[in-house]
Formats: structure tokens, sequence, C-alpha cells
């Protein structure tokens, strides 16, 4: 029996599907097609992303310590010397870069990027300047390259300071130096460093060690600058100032970790860590090794002999931090010249930009309470929930309030232990406070509000006649700052502010500028001087007579105390000889 197959009639819907299919087919081809020429002429066409990777770096490790130079730089020479000998106590060998110039500038131009702001060109080309100098005493790119790593802090944000990491690689590479290491500390991270090498422990002595320094640094300094436009014989101050600074240097490499004896550590079993660790706090809080030093430091001062009766327009300096903070030609050598055209100088601490990062982690999480256990906060009648939020906001504010007394106390002891004629740090809240209605106070970037509230701040605390602020040529921040300044001036009549941007050129019109700025300055001081002596029945020559009477009064260390209203260091002085003459 044979079979049949029959083969099945089509169906007129299928084959009307099948054409549908087809021309739905065509129609999404033609539009691939056309979509793909339209982004082709657009210059749309999508790439693969390829995301950025931070570059493997061969690890600076503990056993490379012995032969490896950690280099440092960015700061002034004098915090550098100070922060040199904290390394070598600790067991590092370091070594400060030398303080940029123009030529460090132009080799930062040659191997870095195009646009950046000049900070990033002076630090940059001065880091290659020195390699480059290293490499012409003899050593080969890969000496270099193994026998030394550069230390310097990062950190993120709207400027151009969040990318000195890449800056730093590019010129290396360009410069033929790759694979030369560089460090990160970053600001934010306190003592938790997650890219710290093991070769870098940055433990509590390595953190002590370098805010000691970077204290004494700032209070040394402005001792100096407090003491140098009043000396009778020029020079002295800065003769004195190195033997100082040479003698504060061996006080810090000298100083070792205080760590917890033999004996008691056999009995402290597990806890020994833990012993050690607030052994070193209350070290750091009853100990009196830095205080005993500079009080010696305070008697070399007092041998030099001033003139306070000379009338000097008191300068106060702000604006972007590497400019405010450098003393070369990243600034125009602005604070010598300041000097030289018969300014008293106050110079911006370190300190004051520590209690800022601090107290703008109060204030995110003052803005961030109870965010982070949900979008919404709980309902009123969740009392545990909202117990609980309580809790851990007071218990994360009370700890950086506790950071901030804690510091502050620190550095006030250094003050106290110099003479006290060094200024205390400025109340963060009330620079938040008198800034905030001019700039916001939560704006990150650059030093936020506090070009803004320290203007306001110093001219209304009748600190200053003048104040100056320097920043990069088109830094974003300070630019923003001077926008809010022009309001500022235009409520407080009396102040005298100028904003003076720096570049690697431009010093003569800088200096020119700051010069006419000046001149209000002293013509304000002198004003201020003569009616201070009209009101007290004074002359200048009845002044001096009683100060050549009375030697004392010729010392740095003698203590005049500030006036309402007052401002100068010579007006300030004439009240103080005539309530010491017992004219009211």
């Amino acid at each position: 029996m044979s079979t049949q197959t029959v083969e099945p009639k089509p169906s007129p819907v299928m084959g009307l599907v099948n054409i549908d299919s087809s021309i739905e087919d065509v129609i999404r081809q033609r539009l691939a097609e056309e979509r793909a020429r339209l982004e082709r002429e657009d210059a749309a066409e999508k790439h693969k992303v390829h995301h950025f990777k931070r570059p493997a770096e061969r690890s600076f490790t503990a056993d490379q310590r012995g032969h490896t130079t950690l280099l440092f730089g960015g700061l002034t020479w004098k915090h550098e010397k100070l922060i040199h000998g904290a390394l070598e106590g600790l067991g590092y060998i370091s070594e400060a870069i030398p303080t940029p110039n123009v030529s460090a500038f132009q080799t930062g131009k040659e191997f870095g990027n195009n646009g950046q702001c000049n900070p990033t060109y002076f630090t940059v080309g001065n880091l290659v300047q020195f390699l480059q100098s290293l490499e012409e005493r003899g050593l080969t790119k890969q000496e270099i390259i193994d026998r030394y790593v550069f230390f310097t802090a990062g950190a993120c944000g709207p400027c151009r300071f969040g990318m000195y990491e890449s800056e730093y690689r590019l010129a290396l590479r360009n410069s033929g130096f790759d694979g030369f290491r560089v460090l990160l500390f970053q600001q934010s991270g306190g003592l938790s460093q997650s890219d710290a090498e093991a070769g870098l422990e940055m433990n509590i002595d390595f953190f002590l060690g370098i805010l000691n320094a970077m204290n004494c640094g700032d209070v040394l300094n402005e001792v100096a600058y407090a003491i140098r436009p009043f000396e009778t014989s020029q020079g002295d101050t800065d003769a004195v100032f190195d033997r100082i600074m040479d003698y504060m240097h061996e006080v810090f490499r000298k100083k070792q970790p205080w760590k917890v004896g033999d004996n008691l550590a056999k009995y402290l079993g597990g806890f020994k860590d833990s012993t050690e660790y607030i052994g070193k706090f209350v070290n750091q809080l009853k100990g009196d090794e830095y205080t005993a030093s500079l009080e010696r430091c305070r008697d070399l001062f007092n041998e030099i002999e001033v003139d306070r009766l000379r009338v000097k327009p008191i300068v106060k300096i702000t604006g972007e931090f590497w400019a405010q903070t450098t003393e070369g030609d990243g600034n125009f050598n602005m604070f010598r010249f300041l000097e030289r055209e018969g300014a008293q100088v106050i110079v911006e601490p370190i300190g004051t930009w520590i209690m800022y990062m601090i107290h703008q982690v109060v204030q995110k999480h003052r803005d961030l309470k109870g965010l982070s256990e949900g979008a919404v906060l709980p309902p009123m009648w969740r009392l545990d929930k909202r117990a609980k939020i309580e809790w851990s906001f007071r218990n994360k504010v009370a700890k950086l309030r506790l950071a901030e007394a804690i510091f502050k106390r620190e550095y006030h002891r250094v003050v106290d232990a110099l003479g006290g004629i060094a200024h205390h740090l400025a109340d963060q809240y009330e620079l938040q406070r008198v800034g905030h209605p001019f700039y916001n106070s939560r704006a990150g970037g650059g030093e936020g509000h506090l070009e803004v509230a320290k203007n306001i701040y110093y001219s209304n605390k009748d600190l200053c006649h003048m104040v100056l602020s320097v920043k990069p040529f088109g830094c974003m921040p300070s630019t923003q700052s001077d926008g809010a300044q022009a309001a500022v001036v235009s409520q407080y009549r009396d102040m005298i502010f100028l904003p003076v941007e720096t570049s690697g050129e431009g010093e003569i019109n800088a200096h020119s500028r700051v010069q006419m700025a000046l001149g209000e300055a002293k013509n304000k001081a002198k004003r201020e001087f003569q009616e201070v002596l009209d009101r007290k029945g004074l002359t200048l020559e009845e002044c001096r007579a009683y100060v050549d009477a009375h030697p004392e009064m010729k010392r740095p260390m003698y203590r005049v105390p500030h006036t309402k209203g007052v401002v100068g260091t010579a007006a300030n002085f004439v009240f103080h000889i005539a309530e010491r003459m017992g004219r009211a």
C-alpha cells in the first residue's frame, strides 16, 4: 500500500503575514540607516564608554624606607623645615622641594596640559625641575624613579586642585620620568587613608607630628611678620628667625613618639594598642616638649629691639590657599613687597583651613541629619527611630566638636608659648554667620565663604586697615568670591579690599595695583595715629621719651593691649603709653 504526501495549500492569511513582516523588517532597517546617517552628520556617533581608572603604580613599601627619599613641598619654607624634622623623627628620609620660581612655572607649562591655573604649573613644574636637577647631579632617571617618591595633598571638588594627581603623572611622563611614584594624602580622609602605601604609615604619630609642625610653623611665621616691620636694626629678625628655625627643626627631629613601656605592656595584654593610642593623645595634651622649646624661641625673639611708634598700615592676606601661602614667584613675592612698601602683614595660618574643613563636615551632618536612614524622616510617633537618629547625629557632631576644641587648644598653646602676640584662630561659626548673607556657606570649592567672611571679620574687628586677596588667574571659586565682595564693599564703606590675580607674569602690574590701594591704607593709618595723639594730648616726641625711659617697652614680647576702634600698632601703643602715664 503506497502513501501519498499531500502538500498543504498556502493560506491567504499566512501570505499576508509574511508580506507584512518583510515590510516591517525593511522599515526597521531603513530607520536604522537613516538614524546612523543623521548621527554621523551631527557628530553624535555613539562610542563605547571607557571609564577612567587610576594608573597602576609601584608600591612604596616599608622595606624601602631606608633607601627611599620622601619629597614634599607646597607650603612656606618654615612649615616645610619643621615637617622635615618631624618626618625624620619618625624614621623617614625626606627632603623639601625648594620654593617654586618662574622657571618652574615655565616647566609646568611645557610638560603639562593647557588651561591650568598657575598653582598647578608652579607645583607640577617644580617637581619636574627638581627631578631634572637630580639628574644633572649624576643620577639616572631609573635611579630617581626607584629612590624617590613624592608626597602631596589631594582633594576632589570643582576646582583644578582635584586634578593635580593626573597633572603630576602627565608632566612626569612627558618629561621622561614615567613611573615616578606620587603618594596622595586626601584632605578629607583624616586618619583613614585607604590609598596610603605601607611605606608611608599614616598613623597617629604621623598626623600628630605633621599637625604640630604646621601649628608651630603658622605661629612662628606670624610672629616674625609681626616683629620685622618694627625692628630698629634691619635684618635682626631674619637672623634670629633662622636660628630659631634651626633649633625647632632639631626639636622635631629628636622628638620620639610616646610608647607604652615594656614592663607595662606585659600586664596590658590585648589592650596594649588601645592604651598606647590613648596615651599618645594624653601626652599631646599634657606634654610640654614643644611649649618649653617655644618659650626658648620667645626669649630669642625678645632680644630684638623694636620701635612700635612707626606708623604702618596693617594688611591682612586672604585668597586662594596656595597663592596666599607661598612666599615666592607664585604670588609675586607679595609679602616682602608689602613690607618694603612700609606695611605690616598678617599672614593666613594653615590652621584656619583645618578648622574650616572640620566645620564643613559639621555643617554637612546638620544638613543631612536623618537622611541616611531614609528619604524622609520617620513620623513623630516613632520615637524609637527618632531617638536613634538623634543619637547618631549628636554622636558624630560631638566627636567633631571635640576635634575642633582640641585643635584650637593646641594651636593657642603655641600662641601663648611664643608670647601671645600672634592672633588666635578666627571662630568658624562667626565666620559663617558674617559671610553667609553674601556667600552661601554650603557652596564648596576653594575657600568657600571664607574669603568673604575674613574680609568682614578682620575689618569689623579693627584688626587691619586693608585686606589683600591673592588668587590664581582664572580661579573659579575665588572669582565667584570676588563677585560677592562687590556687595560686601558697598555695605562696609570704610573697607579697603583689593583682589589681585597672580600668574607666571604680570608682576609689575600687580605691584602697581597694590601700591595704589596701600597708599589709601597708609593715609588711613596716619590719620588714625594723629587722632589718637590729639585725643590723648601727646606728641610723638613725648611718647618716644617715655619709651626710652622704659626700655622693656622696646621688646617685641611686651604685650600692648588692643583698644576697641583702633587698628594700627602705633596707635594702640600710644593709647597704652597714655594709660601708663595716667592720661585717661
